[in-house]
């Protein structure tokens, strides 16, 4: 389904302003030719690898070959894994690797409360720390565990993410990828009003990604910052579908980004600069 296509045959798509503000615009409005995209990428979790009594294996199977037809058709740069790819059992962990490596885009992954192995395992498994960062181009992303080997729910660690927020600062775009909720929105998420209170401080941070909420599709937002959520792949409860979001950075820095369900979009959102807010304000716009 081309964008046209999708625009013409949707409800209307949902833009978050520079200052905050949420409104909608009609379709009609929308369905001229955006920006070329300089970065694309998709955010999953939650797969569950090898829960009982669900169907895991086919679940993985079909969003992989959903994901690589969207890589395809429009190359991805990355395909981020946010927390949960197991169910509990360690000895899942290398299977479901498996799996994921057959992903045709680089991929990355973040520790959920359910993938329960120690930071040893989790770097012999993955050939990456608990907490690490990359970058495609001059996009950055900041991905960090919110759990440990016992499955509690924590907030990200706030020295590492401090470091590598002033490390950045200068980057257009900061993208954070942690797999509990930090803000108590749901029933499990986790309430941490420090690291809330040092996003708000850089405004490069585009967008946060939360995995763990499987019954959450859509955007809730705390001091100007999406917080964005992508449904599940996997596990026995949570929406009807099993789905997973798109990312598109724009040329003009817009940011779009909308689920896959996986073979419809749904929930369309265009995320405007939060920096080009702050210069406006200081030209006296």
């Amino acid at each position: 389904m081309n964008r046209r296509h999708f625009l013409k045959n949707t409800t209307p798509v949902l833009l978050l302003l520079t200052n905050g503000n949420m409104l909608y615009r009609s379709v009609s409005e929308l369905a001229s030719p955006r920006n070329k995209v300089k970065c694309r990428f998709a955010v999953a979790s939650d797969g569950h690898f090898g829960e009982p009594k669900t169907t895991w294996e086919s679940n993985y199977n079909s969003i992989i070959s959903h994901i690589n037809l969207q890589h395809k058709q429009s190359k991805l740069q990355a395909c981020i894994i946010n927390g949960d790819i197991i169910h509990n059992d360690p000895a899942m962990m290398p299977l479901a690797k498996q799996q994921l490596d057959q992903l045709k885009m680089p991929y990355y992954v973040t520790q959920g409360n359910h993938d329960r192995v120690n930071e040893e395992a989790w770097r012999k498994t993955w050939n990456m720390p608990f907490n690490h960062s990359f970058e495609i181009g001059k996009q950055v992303f900041l991905l960090a565990t919110t759990s440990n080997e016992k499955g509690d729910f924590l907030c990200p660690d706030l020295d590492w993410m401090r470091a590598q927020l002033e490390k950045y600062k200068k980057a257009p775009n900061v993208f954070i990828a942690i797999h509990i909720t930090p803000v108590k929105w749901t029933e499990y998420g986790a309430d941490c009003p420090e690291f809330i209170s040092l996003l708000k401080d850089y405004k490069n941070v585009r967008a946060v990604f939360n995995g763990h909420d499987h019954d959450q599709d859509d955007m809730k937002e705390r001091e100007g910052i999406p917080f964005l959520f992508d449904s599940h792949i996997g596990g026995s409860w949570g929406t009807a579908y099993k789905g997973f979001r798109m990312v598109e950075v724009m040329d003009d820095n817009t940011v779009a980004t909308y689920i896959l369900n996986p073979a419809e979009k749904m929930n369309e959102h265009m995320l405007q600069d939060r920096q080009a807010a702050v210069r406006a304000i200081g030209n006296g716009k």
